[in-house]
């Protein structure tokens, strides 16, 4: 019985970062929506995929703090993305800037959708052709 109470505590410390909702409120509603607005621009970069503000990874949490921090202190918006792209490269932002070494963040989707049109359409040109040369013949015997 002890040891299913331990595992249930340890389960329990393990799914509860996972609820984690950000309850930052800064002193002015101006300074609440530019915190919102960054901690939505920037990327965890525990997650990868998820934004600051929806993560609930302890790094996030502490660019969360940072933010407010940066904020409260007086720094501008374009500070704040300065010193995060200073201090993680361009990754940490959503919306990277297109420059050489981001260059391939822009092209990918492009050259990905290119390459899937070029392989339908070799696709769909042999079937034609395909189609085109069956000489097989057509049994009404077996037709329903």
């Amino acid at each position: 019985m002890n040891l299913l109470r331990a595992a249930l505590l340890c389960l329990a410390g393990i799914a509860l970062p996972a609820f984690a909702i950000d309850t930052t409120v800064l002193p002015n509603p101006e300074l609440q929506a530019r915190y919102e607005n960054l901690t939505h621009e920037l990327r965890c970069m525990q997650c990868q995929n998820n934004n600051i503000a929806d993560s609930p990874a302890g790094l996030a949490t502490d660019l969360r703090r940072e933010v407010a921090e940066m904020l409260t202190a007086g720094k501008s918006d374009d500070e704040v993305r300065a010193y995060m792209v200073q201090r993680y490269g361009d990754v940490i932002l959503f919306n990277p800037p297109l420059n050489s070494s981001t260059v391939w963040v822009w092209a990918t989707p492009l050259v990905a959708l290119v390459g899937g049109l070029i392989v339908a359409f070799v696709i769909v040109r042999r079937r034609g052709r395909l189609v085109a040369t069956d000489d097989s013949e057509v049994r009404d015997d077996l037709a329903p």
